[in-house]
């Protein structure tokens, strides 16, 4: 059965993005079939894959003008395709203000579609807010990734996002549960990352994956060739990390 993850933080610069590229590397790397969907205006994932943000994406897909094997994108790692983000996900609230049960509309569509049928996977990127698209990734999805940056604001706002999800597993999506938490831009050497992580463990339990993301250079570069780290440094610790993560949902 295809599993349907909304990876989610409403804090900016905590690894969303870095995570839907490598994790669905990771998890192609290991034989499952993904397909990413870019709910991100900025569409980040979407140049971090090597695809086009210009064109025909996730807008179609929601304006209902597009099904998701017609908007896929392949890329260089078999098994992986996206649905890009557009610049013009960022008008989506205006454009829908009108249209009834829009907070459920990625789902209607992904429900009309057999074609997600083909993956294990779909990786939904939401932007870094708690908006119609974040709101419509998680009322679409079946599970939420939570990744936390190890830093000492690591927690602020985490509950109102935890509380977000709560209101739409009360309100239209009952199945929705958080699939997992973990840390990202980890580094041991530091006392307040081992803090951090201690707080996170005593606040979310066995919900804290035990991988636990580094900062890493080639992270930081890869995207840059648009390709995910997996391709760009196979041996670096953020490709090994990922690989990682990505064992632990697929066994969870």
């Amino acid at each position: 059965m295809t599993e349907i993850l909304a990876v989610a933080n409403q804090k900016g610069g905590v690894g969303k993005t870095t995570t839907v590229v490598n994790l669905g590397a990771s998890l192609a790397a290991n034989d499952a079939d993904v397909i990413v969907l870019d709910m991100d205006p900025q569409a980040n994932a979407t140049s971090g894959l090597g695809a086009d943000p210009e064109g025909r994406g996730m807008m179609d897909l929601l304006l209902g003008s597009g099904r998701p094997d017609d908007l896929a994108v392949p890329t260089e790692l078999e098994g992986l395709h996206i649905v890009p983000g557009t610049r013009d996900l960022a008008g989506l609230e205006l454009e829908l203000a009108s249209v009834e049960d829009r907070q459920a509309l990625l789902r209607s569509r992904l429900e009309t579609e057999d074609q997600l049928d083909r993956y294990d996977y779909v990786l939904v990127d939401c932007p870094p807010s708690l908006g119609l698209l974040t709101i419509n990734s998680l009322v679409a999805a079946t599970g939420v990734l939570l990744p936390i940056q190890s830093e000492y604001y690591a927690l602020e706002g985490l509950s109102h996002l935890l509380d977000t999800i709560a209101r739409i597993r009360r309100l239209w999506n009952p199945a929705l549960r958080i699939k997992g938490v973990f840390l990202t831009m980890f580094d041991k050497r530091l006392r307040l990352s081992r803090e951090v992580e201690e707080d996170v463990r005593s606040h979310l339990g066995d919900a804290l994956y035990n991988t636990r993301i580094p900062r890493n250079v080639r992270l930081g570069e890869a995207p840059s060739y648009g390709k995910p780290v997996l391709l760009y440094d196979a041996y670096s610790a953020g490709a090994r990390s990922y690989l990682r993560l990505a064992g632990e949902i697929m066994s969870s």
